[in-house]
């Protein structure tokens, strides 16, 4: 997985300036659905039709239980449950359906997606304020200074140290 770690201002006061980085996924981009039908069908020998029809089922189990509270199990995926976000209001005489700002839908990955996850290794790049890449982080502990001679994708830089390069 890849990561930025961008020099940012994060000061809640607009009078003035505090930096620090930000971490953030590098996300390359959105598979669309008939890749992932694609690759399913490839995985598990199911042809492509029974796969889509199997996804548009379980979208409408999702689409009848959840709004009615329910938590719904997917196999192999997890669950997902409706969840909103609202305003508050001092006094109950103000509460109505005009506070409530979004409504979603909270996915709780299942245990192998979780371990999956946890499993995968971790590269972070660190870029300042300007632009500039001053540090690259592994998983397994080593740093590529782009300061010392070697480019920063290549493996083989120092190690183990956390000091950003100044």
């Amino acid at each position: 997985m890849k990561v930025k770690a961008v020099e940012r201002n994060i000061s809640f006061d607009k009078n003035s300036e505090e930096y620090g980085y930000v971490m953030i996924p590098e996300l390359y981009n959105r598979l669309s659905e008939d890749k992932v039908v694609a690759e399913a069908s490839a995985h598990s020998g199911i042809s492509q039709s029974i796969i889509r029809a199997a996804c548009a089922a379980v979208a409408d189990v999702v689409v009848a239980w959840v709004p009615e509270g329910h938590s719904v199990s997917i196999p192999s995926f997890g669950t997902m449950r409706f969840s909103l976000n609202s305003k508050s209001v001092p006094n109950v005489a103000n509460v109505g359906t005009d506070l409530i700002t979004s409504r979603k839908i909270i996915y709780t990955p299942s245990v192998d997606i979780k371990t999956g996850l946890e499993r995968t290794s971790i590269n972070i790049t660190c870029i300042d304020r300007n632009g500039k890449v001053v540090k690259k982080v592994t998983t397994d502990g080593s740093v590529d200074d782009p300061t010392d001679g070697n480019d920063p994708g290549n493996s083989g830089g120092t190690s183990g140290g956390d000091d950003l390069v100044g």
